[in-house]
């Protein structure tokens, strides 16, 4: 019996990993400034409740903080792993592409490349689809799995 792969939504999966990699330059600069803790005091017209546990926000903030960071680091992790596993050609178009400091064209980067246009965008979308299976983001198209 052979392992029959049910049929890719190409367009939808293109979609959900430039939307993470997209993410992944978004997260890679974050600093989450609303998570800073208070300073200065509060009031509540509703009274403390007496369950004898302590409440601290800015105990509560780092947690937070610890948590999210925990989190973004997860996930930059999860990205670059995923794409270290993709060949050199394909590899390197996605980290020109994606994950550098500077946002870039296609054009731009088939040009540093040295790359045709019909080729670049071939290799582009081959990287596409194993980072989607590499990441297990990928979009079935529904009634096709047999």
């Amino acid at each position: 019996m052979l392992f029959q792969l049910p049929e890719i939504n190409r367009e939808a999966t293109k979609k959900k990993i430039e939307a993470i990699l997209d993410n992944y330059r978004v997260v890679l600069l974050q600093v989450p400034d609303d998570l800073l803790p208070k300073v200065t005091a509060g009031f509540n017209l509703v009274p403390p409740s007496n369950t004898n546990a302590f409440h601290s926000s800015t105990e509560d903030t780092a947690i937070k903080r610890t948590e999210m960071e925990e989190k973004r680091n997860d996930f930059l992790a999860k990205v670059q792993k995923a794409v270290n596993r993709l060949p050199a050609n394909e590899r390197q178009i996605i980290i020109m592409r994606y994950m550098s400091q500077d946002h870039r064209f296609d054009y731009e980067v088939y040009n540093e490349i040295g790359m045709s246009s019909r080729t670049y965008f071939r290799i582009k979308s081959r990287a596409f689809y194993n980072l989607a299976f590499a990441l297990k983001e990928e979009v079935y198209v529904k009634g096709s799995a047999s």
